[in-house]
């Protein structure tokens, strides 16, 4: 199974999982509509949070009564979701290997996950444990790049990030369109992320898989350049309390009968 994960997540996963939990931001509340309304989870649900890391979207889905069953690679993630979600299900596996039988569960979310397993056989092995019908949300969190700082913090991350598969770069998109399900149909929302500097913005670059990989000169270096950006930025400089502006995006895609 480790052979499918990538090794930044393998890697920076592995390290980073504490600050994973104080750097990521949540997400915004009309997701707990969306999850209701267009993923249609209710108590006489089963979903899956596929990709759970430590749990970030875990509790969205725990609040709508359905049965969550958290599935993650990365041990070290997976010990602090259970510890945080003790009454969860919570199993190793993968996209591609989902440890469900055929046409079990009602809905697979992937939050802040699709882009690393985004291919035709996770999709089709989805589409084995999900019922007739039954639906796939994907759900990201990003930076607002219409803040004019923001692509500037972008850029430090965008810069290091290799190989890594990333959901800004569309590359995820080609999965699509597959033969077990219609048309992704996509909804925005959008929020802000609000906290001490150290969290929502070094802890939230730290946390980024790739970074969190780094030899510790090299993370470093990320983090003067953070320091330099913000003394240079007059929204944040000198501020005990900043908010990083982000855009929620949520797609769902319906398995056919």
């Amino acid at each position: 199974m480790k052979d499918q994960v990538h090794h930044s997540a393998a890697a920076g996963y592995k390290t980073g999982a504490d600050t994973y939990v104080r750097g990521r931001p949540d997400y915004p509340p009309q997701v707990a509509e969306w999850l209701s309304e267009t993923l249609g989870l209710n108590a006489g649900k089963t979903v899956i949070d596929l990709g759970a890391g430590t749990g970030k979207f875990t509790g969205r889905l725990v609040a709508t009564g359905a049965q969550v069953i958290a599935v993650e690679p990365v041990p070290q993630m997976l010990e602090k979701l259970s510890d945080a979600f003790p009454d969860v299900l919570a199993v190793s596996g993968t996209a591609m290997d989902l440890p469900l039988p055929d046409a079990s569960v009602d809905v697979v979310v992937c939050a802040q996950a699709f882009h690393w397993f985004a291919s035709t056989e996770a999709l089709t092995e989805i589409a084995r444990v999900l019922k007739p019908g039954g639906r796939l949300g994907l759900v990201w969190n990003l930076r607002d790049t219409k803040v004019s700082w923001v692509p500037k913090l972008d850029a430090i991350v965008n810069a290091l990030e290799g190989d890594t598969p990333r959901y800004y770069t569309g590359a995820w998109r080609q999965a699509f369109p597959h033969p077990a399900f219609g048309p992704l149909q996509a909804q925005y929302f959008s929020h802000g992320h609000t906290g001490a500097p150290e969290d929502v913005i070094f802890n939230r670059v730290r946390s980024t898989s790739f970074i969190a990989a780094l030899p510790e000169e090299q993370r470093e270096r990320v983090d003067e350049q953070m320091r330099a950006l913000i003394a240079g930025e007059p929204d944040l400089r000198g501020k005990d309390v900043v908010t990083v502006p982000y855009e929620t995006v949520a797609f769902v895609a319906v398995k056919g009968s």
